[in-house]
């Protein structure tokens, strides 16, 4: 696969002051200019003032300019222009139902060092004897590594999809009879999940980390004295099959630590499905409350538009 991975994400907030402090104790690094980095620097989230909160940017890597020439020719057979820059390196684009800009450049494969597995004891196994589980040691900061994936609602799914897929190189993973496709640019299940919905907007951006201990104490360390961050979880997915838990920052956004990601290393040895009902989202957890499935704030656009109609 051309592409590689998510490497950024812009997002527009009335109040970046109070979403920054949210991100910094999220375990993002806070740099200058609306910046925050990952543990790994793999990728990164800018904010910017805006009057409602929005999704801006979108930023994917590619291995070379020839794939940047590739993706050039697919958005215009798709009759979507992009503006590639003098170099080669680096196209710019816009997604054709919710606007937001798509940056996709050069930038060099995310490699992070691997873990040592963390031993597990179960039925006739001790694979950990006479030690407690390191996962309960633990005591410095949740960290997440890098972004895995966007959620976008959009108000046209087909084309939406069609951008991402013919357009930019995505490949589907599994999709949700009629409503919704898994997309991926990495060996993630997922790292842009397309759904239809009344109107545009962002649902959640999710961050990897080490494991479901480390959900655990990120989500716990967040909701300390702020029980309102709550979204969902904690819960297991079915499709993607990581472990999850969905926080919500001061503009609305959800926010979710995640691990243990399905991977996709081989194309031919992955059969994309098509899903309905309660498997489509979850294998084991709590149900979703309807603030989040949709979001007070994008209930009141749905009224609103339909007002204005």
């Amino acid at each position: 696969m051309a592409l590689h991975r998510l490497t950024s994400i812009a997002l527009g907030v009335p109040d970046a002051a109070a979403v920054g402090d949210y991100y910094e104790q999220f375990g993002l690094v806070r740099g200058s200019g609306g910046l925050f980095t990952t543990e790994d620097g793999g990728s990164s989230l800018t904010l910017e003032p805006a009057q409602h909160r929005q999704l801006r940017r979108l930023g994917v890597g590619a291995d070379d300019p020839d794939d940047i020439a590739r993706i050039d020719s697919a958005l215009a057979a798709l009759g979507i222009p992009a503006v590639v820059a003098r170099d080669g390196r680096t196209l710019r684009t816009r997604e054709p139902v919710a606007g937001f800009v798509v940056e996709v450049g050069v930038a060099p494969r995310h490699s992070p060092e691997p873990a040592e597995p963390v031993p597990l004891n179960g039925p006739g196994r001790a694979e950990r004897p006479n030690v407690r589980a390191p996962g309960i040691l633990r005591t410095g900061p949740v960290r997440p590594h890098r972004l895995g994936h966007v959620v976008i609602g959009t108000t046209d799914r087909v084309v939406t999809q069609r951008f991402f897929v013919e357009g930019l190189g995505f490949r589907v993973s599994d999709t949700v009879k009629e409503f919704a496709a898994f997309l991926r640019c990495s060996p993630d299940h997922h790292n842009v999940f397309v759904q239809a919905a009344p109107v545009n907007f962002l649902h959640h951006t999710a961050w990897e980390v080490d494991d479901v201990d480390e959900v655990g104490r990120g989500a716990m360390g967040m909701l300390e004295g702020h029980p309102e961050r709550h979204g969902w979880g904690p819960g297991r997915h079915f499709l993607g099959s990581n472990f999850f838990w969905y926080l919500r920052d001061p503009a609305g956004n959800f926010a979710e630590y995640f691990s243990d990601m399905d991977a996709i290393l081989d194309d031919q040895l992955w059969t994309p499905d098509d899903w309905e009902g309660v498997k489509a989202m979850y294998a084991w957890g709590p149900e979703p409350s309807p603030s989040f499935l949709q979001p007070e704030d994008v209930v009141a656009r749905i009224v609103g538009a339909h007002s204005a109609g």
